[in-house]
């Protein structure tokens, strides 16, 4: 029976970790200890978040109103991308399907059929959460079904660093030691090749039976100790660098994230209730640094609140994930570009996965096989969805989209591209976290359009389809009329922070 874990490194993976390990494995007499250091910074990535981490707060037993102050967190339906089809385009990745199913085929179908029609009716009119972000509107979902208002999920946009110290006041409340150190040495087993302890840099040696690596990039035991070893993804996804800055918050808060493609890569905006956090992401080998920082800037829409802020990273993942007695979850077992607010989530998967598989001392081998073939599925699933956004897109105004234009594609995205094109048919995957909504919100949102589309959707005649359309349209504007302004709704249900002292929109 493991008895002691020690988690390696702060921020957001390790406090999520110690969190949830204090929580599931509350009355198994097994001690959690969490290592970090003043003197090394954090990430702090994942400003917005998907859905599930709502499930995973609630898990905890956290109160959402806590977790918004603390956290300076607004409500999120989606993102918003510009300029990625070709210059001028914009649509939203929205959390929730578009217009019921009609005969149990998906709506998207019929709307492609009307399209072939001659209607000229947006795909985005049949979705709540697009027409209320479009709007800066927002509101729970009902908890009626039969209402269009229960269609949709929604995440958080907060403050990365104060979710891993709100998360760290949970988990220390529920026995997690701290132990302020930085790490100089690490020592191995020499028959199990397991990791048997870590020296700090005062002295004092720290002992597990379970090690699990929350230490960024470096890997300080996954990498550092066991070797894992690393699959560079950079030559799908050449994005290498990002800068980012906070500014201040400017215009209505929207209830959304915004990535706009650049030339040699993209740049966020993220609202929340006390800054706006910005960054650019982008490839070295398109644009320098400075050019990189300058194009940020310009495009900023409020003064800075900080200087510019630099990460380097690669593209990839671990090989192993999980190896000999250490799990690597968050950097430390791999990055992918949070174009689709994917970091927070990984972590959350890396976690799952751990308390799905939580050892004993023998540390069973298949658990470990499984274990990283679920890490891998997860990574990879995440890779396909990001590189269609670059490779389904007409623009060739720089030599990073020329280079998209003549990537070849990973097998597993292009089997769920062909499919696509012949009848608008998405693929599922049996284990991913991407479903088929959010395939046809890129594939439509960047022009990707099929050549056909399920013959069931001929089902209903011409005059009757487009009746039930209109009717479905009339039915989204209308919930939203009655959705609240985003900003007052969160002052009004009591979730705000630093919102609660700037006066509402006249």
């Amino acid at each position: 029976m493991i008895r002691r874990v020690c988690i390696v490194g702060g921020g957001t993976a390790g406090w999520m970790t110690a969190a949830a390990l204090a929580n599931k494995l509350n009355g198994l007499s097994i001690a959690v200890t969490l290592i970090e250091s003043s003197e090394i910074g954090t990430v702090g990535v994942g400003e917005a978040t998907l859905p599930h981490i709502r499930a995973f707060n609630k898990t905890l037993g956290i109160d959402e109103r806590d977790l918004m102050r603390a956290t300076e967190a607004t409500f999120k339906l989606g993102i918003e991308f510009r300029d990625w089809g070709k210059l001028g385009d914009r649509y939203i990745h929205p959390f929730g399907d578009y217009g019921p199913a009609v005969n149990g085929v998906p709506f998207y179908h019929h709307w492609l059929r009307l399209k072939s029609l001659g209607d000229t009716s947006r795909l985005d009119e049949y979705s709540f959460p697009i027409v209320a972000a479009e709007q800066n509107r927002f509101r729970h979902p009902a908890a009626e079904h039969d209402r269009i208002e229960s269609t949709f999920g929604y995440a958080y946009q907060f403050d990365a660093s104060l979710y891993a110290a709100f998360l760290r006041r949970y988990a220390e409340a529920n026995g997690v030691t701290r132990l302020e150190g930085k790490i100089v040495d690490t020592a191995l087993d020499g028959e199990s090749g397991q990791v048997r302890s870590v020296t700090l840099a005062d002295g004092r040696e720290v002992s597990a039976d379970l090690f699990v690596d929350c230490s960024g990039f470096r890997g300080l035991l996954i990498e550092g100790a066991l070797a894992s070893g690393y699959d560079d993804w950079s030559h799908w996804l050449p994005c290498n660098r990002a800068v980012a800055v906070p500014t201040a918050s400017a215009g209505p808060l929207g209830p959304y994230t915004r990535a706009t493609a650049r030339t040699a890569g993209w740049q966020w905006r993220i609202p929340l209730q006390h800054r706006v956090g910005n960054g650019h992401v982008y490839c070295s080998s398109f644009i320098s640094d400075d050019d990189a920082t300058r194009q940020l800037v310009e495009n900023l829409d409020a003064p800075m609140q900080a200087d510019p802020r630099q990460l380097r990273f690669t593209t990839g993942r671990r090989r192993d994930f999980w190896k000999a007695n250490v799990i690597a979850i968050g950097l430390a077992g791999g990055f992918l570009e949070p174009l689709e607010s994917t970091s927070i989530h990984l972590i959350q998967d890396g976690i799952t996965e751990l308390l799905a598989l939580f050892p004993d001392r023998g540390f069973d081998a298949s658990d470990v096989i499984e274990y990283n073939r679920r890490m891998s599925l997860h990574y990879e699933r995440v890779r396909d969805f990001l590189l269609l956004h670059y490779v389904a897109t007409q623009r060739d105004d720089s030599e990073m989209w020329r280079h998209f234009r003549a990537l070849t594609l990973p097998d597993s995205l292009r089997e769920k591209i062909d499919a696509w094109q012949t009848r608008a048919y998405v693929v599922p995957y049996e284990f991913g976290l991407f479903l088929p909504p959010s395939w046809v919100a890129v594939m439509l949102g960047q022009n990707l359009m099929p050549t056909g589309y399920d013959p069931r959707a001929r089902s209903m005649g011409d005059n009757a389809l487009a009746a039930r359309a209109s009717a479905i349209r009339q039915e989204v504007a209308a919930a939203v009329r009655g959705t609240p302004d985003h900003a007052d709704y969160i002052r009004r249900s009591a979730a705000a922070g630093s919102l609660a002292q700037r006066a509402p929109a006249a």
